[in-house]
């Protein structure tokens, strides 16, 4: 890729008892290249009869993303004080169970990070963060859940989001280093966007109702170590994305689309680089980068495809938008994937499709039916989707799409797949499962 590599994480011993970690863990949100781009070959003709390595019911609510770390699996969590988890699940860290447990008659919702074992699917912990109150708990959107920020893992610990209600650095072992809840804010739909680490920072969106900015915590403390604010006029400020961090020309760049504008920032100072003006609200696919281009989707009302030339300063909407294509193919919610100058993507209404890279003509549109919030993951010429309807297909896009296989999972899912050794993690509405060879 020359003088450009993605943002990679380096996975580190960590101390103490807890698991180590290892090279293939998927990290964060859309794996640990962020984009959905899968090293290992999956299985791509499977059933649930014959594939399923294990099935585990989750508790409470949800559609946070798995990430997966020596051979765990960590996930959110609401969970409905009223279905007490204790039954389900084995009994948290001392240090954290008099605190998670003191005041719960007065709660609604418990937010929890669960962990369970990789190898066999067992709940191994739990370890409740902050309190979801009925009082005060905003109205979400029916696809939205009270825990859908997915969690990241930087080589040492665990970061939890939830959105205006707090994050969170916990251990491997479920131990709380910090917590952070004094960023509150009235979100529109709920909380939806996951946090990036960079360097010795914590870093994430805060676009609800009346506010619309970027934070940054210090991963060490969890204090605050830098705010920007969107600073452009909109109706509509909500939005949910989480952001692409990429090196160019030496530069680190955090790259973090949300209400009428992307912006790209210094993520160590919060300054602004450059930024790109269009009209979208409620934007959630995450940006991804290929082939010298940034590309995004603008999300509501209308999607339109952008490739933007990352290299500018100031406000370059003018000069570094390469080409733009608006289709109502284009997604609303899952993110895109890319290959060979090829960026393809699944609409939420089901319609697969994919651009030349270069300037944006259309290669081909195909009708997969079913809707779709999951992002798709890609591994080789493979592309991996997953429907709301728990429809899982594997199109081989390395020219026309062609469908290899699909199989029906039976359960709602709004959450993207993730990956441990070879195999598929998918997290359904009621149920954590393993899918193998």
């Amino acid at each position: 890729m020359g003088n450009v590599r993605l943002w990679t994480i380096i996975v580190s011993v960590v101390c103490g008892s807890g698991p180590l970690a290892r090279g293939a863990d998927w990290s964060q949100f859309r794996g640990p290249s962020g984009d959905g781009h899968v090293e290992q070959q999956l299985p791509s003709l499977w059933s649930l009869a014959d594939n399923t390595r294990w099935r585990t019911e989750v508790p409470g609510e949800g559609w946070s993303s798995p990430v997966v770390v020596a051979g765990r699996i960590y996930l959110t969590a609401a969970i409905p004080v009223s279905n007490s988890p204790a039954a389900t699940l084995a009994t948290q860290p001392e240090a954290t169970t008099g605190e998670a447990d003191g005041a719960s008659a007065a709660k609604d919702f418990d937010l929890y990070l669960l962990a369970f074992d990789g190898a066999t699917g067992q709940a191994l912990w739990r370890t409740a963060l902050f309190v979801e109150q009925s009082a005060t708990a905003p109205q979400i959107h029916q696809k939205n859940s009270h825990a859908s920020p997915t969690p990241f893992f930087d080589g040492q610990h665990l970061f939890v989001h939830f959105g205006h209600q707090g994050t969170a650095c916990v251990t491997l072992d479920g131990q709380i280093v910090w917590r952070n809840a004094s960023l509150a804010y009235e979100p529109v739909h709920g909380n939806g966007g996951s946090p990036v680490v960079v360097g010795q920072l914590v870093i994430f969106s805060r676009d609800g109702k009346e506010i619309s900015e970027i934070t940054a915590l210090d991963k060490t403390t969890g204090q605050i170590a830098w705010q920007t604010p969107r600073d452009v006029e909109v109706s509509r400020r909500f939005s949910f994305c989480t952001p692409l961090v990429l090196e160019l020309d030496g530069q680190t760049q955090l790259i973090l689309p949300g209400s009428d504008v992307v912006q790209s920032l210094d993520p160590q100072t919060g300054q602004e680089l450059w930024r790109v003006r269009y009209h979208g609200y409620s934007v959630i696919p995450k940006p991804i980068y290929h082939d010298g281009v940034v590309l995004i989707s603008t999300s509501y009302d209308r999607p339109t495809l952008l490739a933007i030339d990352p290299t500018g300063r100031g406000d370059v909407t003018d000069t570094h938008v390469r080409w733009q294509t608006a289709s109502a193919a284009i997604p609303h919610t899952p993110s895109l994937v890319a290959r060979q100058g090829v960026v393809a993507m699944i609409s939420d209404k089901g319609i697969a499709s994919a651009y030349d890279v270069s300037n944006g003509q259309e290669l081909w549109k195909e009708r997969i039916g079913g809707n779709y919030s999951a992002s798709p993951l890609l591994s080789d010429s493979h592309m991996h989707l997953l429907s709301e309807e728990g429809d899982y297909t594997v199109l081989d896009i390395s020219g026309s799409p062609r469908e290899v296989h699909r199989t029906k999972l039976g359960e709602r899912t709004l959450a993207s797949p993730a990956v441990i050794d070879n195999d598929l993690v998918i997290r359904t509405a009621q149920a954590l499962y393993r899918i193998g060879r």
